[in-house]
Parts: C-alpha cells; sequence; structure tokens
C-alpha cells in the first residue's frame, strides 16, 4: 500500500468509529481500581472530609431482627437512628447548596407539609461476586454505540463503573448504568398504584413479574439478542380492571429496535406499537410518562446529554417505615406527598446528569436533571422542566436496601406535578399481601411470550 494512502486510510477509520459513537474503554490499571480505590461497582470507596459520608466498607447483608424470610423487606434495622437535622421552609437556605432544586421546589410549594428529615448515611449497597467481575471485565471492553443509544461487549454487571471519555459519554455511561444496574436475575411483586388529588385515591393492585435477561445465569454479550429484560404486568384489582395488563420485551438499542410491548385484557392480546418517550401512562392520570417508568427508562436520543460531576446531595435512602405494615394507606399518602414523618433522606454523592431536548425533537420535558447515587447507580430524583424553563415536575425515588438481593433499589416511586398540585405514586405494599421476591429460577423465554400469554388468558 502506498504510504500516501495510509493517513487517509486511517482517518477514514476513525471517521467510522465516531460515527458508530463507540469509545474506547478504560485501561486495565484503571479498572484494577474496582474492589480498591473503588467499590466494585465504581464508587469512591473512602468517605467524605467531614466524614458526614462514610467510607464504604462492604455494603450491608446483614439480616435485621425481625426478619421472616424471603420478601419480608419492611423490617427497619436503622429504627432507632435520630435525624442529624429537619429541611424546611424556614430553614432552607441554609441547606440549600445539598438540597436538589426538585426537593427544594417541593418545600417552596409545600412549605407547611413539606419536610426533610436527614439521617445518618449508611452505605449499604453491595453486589453478588459475579456481578462485580463483570463490571470489572466491561471496564475494559464496553463501549457506547449508535450515537449512546446502545451498548456493545458489556454483560451481567454495570458497563461503565468507571466514567470516562467527554461529559456526553459520562453523561450517557451513567444512564446506562442506571439502565442495566443490578437488581437481581428474576423478581415478582405485588403493590398497588395510586393517583392522589387532594388526599383522595383509588389503589390500582397489580402483580408485576420481571426477568433481567442482563444478568441471566451462563449469558454474555453475544447472547442478549438486543433484550435487556421481558416484564409483565397484570392488573389484580380494582374488578372492572383486574386480568387485564402489559407485557413487554425491553430491548438494549430502541432506535435500531424499539421495544416491543403488548396489551392484553378480556381474553386479548394486542401489540402496542407506540410504547415510548412521553406517552403518558393511563394508571398514572397522566402525571407519568412512559420513560418516567423507573424515573429513566429507554432510548436517551431526543436529548442533548451532559455530565455536571459527582456532587454531595440529599436523596431519599432507606426508606422502610413506608412499606411497613404498621401503616396504611392513609397514612402514608399525604394530600400533596408522601408522609414526611415516614420518609429518610441521606447526604450520599450523587452523578448529576443534565438532558436538553434536541431542537429537532419532541417530548413534554425539554430539561431533565438527573441525581444518580454513586454506590448503587440508582436515579433517586429527577427534575423535569417544560418548555418555558420552569421545573414542574419531581419524581423521587425511594430507595432501600433488599437483604435478599443483596442491595440498594427502588421500592416506592413517587411522581409529583406542581402546577396541576396532584402526585402519583407506584409501589405501596401496606395492604398488600406480596413485596419483592428475587429468584435465581425463572419460568423461561416461553412465559414471557405473547402467544403464551394468549394460551394463558384462553385457559
Amino acid at each position: 500500500m502506498p504510504r500516501t494512502l495510509l493517513p487517509i486510510l486511517c482517518a477514514a477509520l476513525l471517521v467510522v468509529a465516531s460515527a458508530n459513537g463507540a469509545h474506547a474503554a478504560v485501561s486495565q490499571s484503571q479498572a484494577n481500581r474496582l474492589g480498591n480505590s473503588l467499590t466494585p461497582s465504581g464508587a469512591v470507596r473512602a468517605g467524605s472530609s467531614d466524614g458526614v459520608i462514610p467510607r464504604w466498607t462492604g455494603g450491608d447483608t446483614t439480616i435485621p431482627a425481625g426478619y421472616e424470610g424471603t420478601g419480608d423487606h419492611h423490617v427497619d434495622p436503622y429504627k432507632d437512628d435520630e435525624p442529624r437535622y429537619v429541611v424546611t421552609a424556614s430553614n432552607l437556605s441554609e441547606y440549600r447548596d445539598v438540597v436538589p432544586d426538585g426537593a427544594a421546589a417541593m418545600i417552596e410549594a409545600y412549605p407547611d407539609t413539606f419536610r426533610m428529615k436527614v439521617f445518618p448515611t449508611r452505605r449499604n449497597h453491595t453486589v453478588p461476586d459475579h456481578i462485580a467481575q463483570n463490571s470489572r471485565k466491561n471496564a475494559v471492553r464496553a463501549s457506547l454505540v449508535d450515537g449512546g443509544n446502545g451498548v456493545q461487549n458489556a454483560f451481567g454487571g454495570y458497563p461503565f463503573p468507571i466514567l470516562h471519555g467527554s461529559s456526553e459519554e459520562k453523561a450517557m455511561q451513567a444512564m446506562w448504568n442506571h439502565l442495566t444496574r443490578w437488581r437481581g436475575r428474576y423478581t415478582e411483586r405485588e403493590f398497588a398504584e395510586v393517583v392522589v388529588v387532594g388526599g383522595q385515591f383509588q389503589p390500582i393492585t397489580m402483580r408485576q413479574e420481571v426477568f433481567f435477561n442482563w444478568n441471566r445465569e451462563g449469558g454474555s454479550p453475544e447472547t442478549l439478542d438486543n433484550v435487556i429484560n421481558y416484564y409483565l404486568s397484570t392488573v389484580l384489582a380494582p374488578k372492572q380492571y383486574a386480568g387485564g395488563g402489559i407485557l413487554v420485551h425491553e430491548t438494549l438499542d430502541q432506535v435500531k429496535e424499539p421495544r416491543k410491548a403488548w396489551g392484553f385484557s378480556a381474553g386479548e392480546v394486542r401489540q402496542a406499537p407506540s410504547l415510548g418517550y412521553d406517552a403518558p401512562i393511563a394508571s398514572s392520570g397522566g402525571l407519568r410518562t412512559v420513560d418516567d417508568t423507573d424515573v429513566f427508562n429507554g432510548a436517551l436520543d431526543r436529548f442533548n446529554w451532559e455530565y455536571k460531576g459527582l456532587q454531595e446531595k440529599l436523596i431519599p435512602y432507606n426508606n422502610f417505615e413506608l412499606s411497613s405494615d404498621k401503616y396504611s394507606y392513609d397514612e402514608v399518602l399525604g394530600d400533596y406527598h408522601l408522609n414526611p414523618d415516614l420518609t429518610r433522606w441521606e447526604l450520599h454523592r450523587v452523578h448529576v446528569v443534565e438532558a436538553n431536548l434536541r431542537e429537532d425533537a419532541r417530548h413534554l420535558y425539554h430539561k431533565r436533571v438527573f441525581y444518580i447515587d454513586e454506590d448503587s447507580w440508582n436515579i433517586a430524583l429527577a427534575d423535569q422542566y417544560d418548555d418555558q424553563g420552569n421545573l414542574y415536575r419531581v419524581t423521587m425515588a425511594m430507595l432501600k436496601n433488599f437483604y435478599d438481593l443483596p442491595g440498594v433499589w427502588i421500592d416506592i416511586a413517587a411522581y409529583h406535578d406542581l402546577k396541576v398540585r396532584r402526585y402519583h405514586v407506584q409501589g405501596l405494599v401496606n395492604e398488600t399481601e406480596g413485596s419483592r421476591v428475587f429468584k435465581d429460577d425463572f419460568p423461561g423465554d416461553r412465559y414471557f411470550s405473547p402467544f403464551t400469554l394468549r394460551r394463558r388468558l384462553s385457559e
């Protein structure tokens, strides 16, 4: 090959790599920090300089007294903790640097009722050994593809435990860590969701089953077949809606292949072609979009992404009391927000990610800010802005440690609309028979097939 063609060929290869959105993974020496100066999930092991955020010492898998077995996650191991302080309308300015904008907006909107009880920080997230090992492998091989709408060469762990590259790349990597974070292999739960209007609500009770194909035992990047998880949700009550629900095959690259979804009721199963982005969820009273579920899900392509750094913020953490059967829904649900006397906030380091709507895209939200727990990669809070730049929706994910997962995950999610002064809650279990149950065994791929679903409904 003539030497004069080498620079041209190299330049062409760089253009192709750029077009595919791929970025080199971190070096092996950087990956070796995982489990050493960094936790196995990529968080800073050291505590904060003032000692408020403690050093991570391995997480918490200790079964608390009173725990009765699989699915019993409501025993609060920290019930004797005393609040460090309480943030209210009268002292908000004193703590404003650690209060996320959405939480501050809630205090300002509801000064007489919304407050943040701040407790000692507990860094209790941990992951099984196989997730830690896979995360370490992913760190040196995973990359973004398709402009950040997909991930390649990753499986069964956090794809980007060490963020790297440009601000945009770091932001997208953080979002992918949330989308693929450790939540077990197969989980079931029974829960209620409500829309609260001036203190009034009607619970809808549902059964949810999820198989996380991303964590399939014996799987690999090659066996994913572009599917992260399989999701089945069935309405149990009230009677007029019972038996209906939705089946979803959640795809890895939703621009390349949109998620596959089927709605079912009265023995019929029909494909739902437009389940994505800002399509409203009917059971939420229009207060939750499809991509609000799990605080964020789906494709990243309608926004420009910016990483704002690792910051210390107050986020909901270790919220055991909210799920306790000691309380009824009436006691948990206030007129405009969850009962602040039953919520727990802690100071944690969070990855702050900002998403701004692309000029050529459409979405209900024109700006979104996500606060991602550094230990578990759960999005704990999200602030949503309208087309006038006003912060008008605030999402709070009430995180807590699940001993038999093990690890920290969202238990209850609350979606607040400050304009209409209503809110929607998912995940209530106080008056249901169920809670999350984690299993390694699952019914099999065919169980999540629309054809199998049709057969079951016809029986």
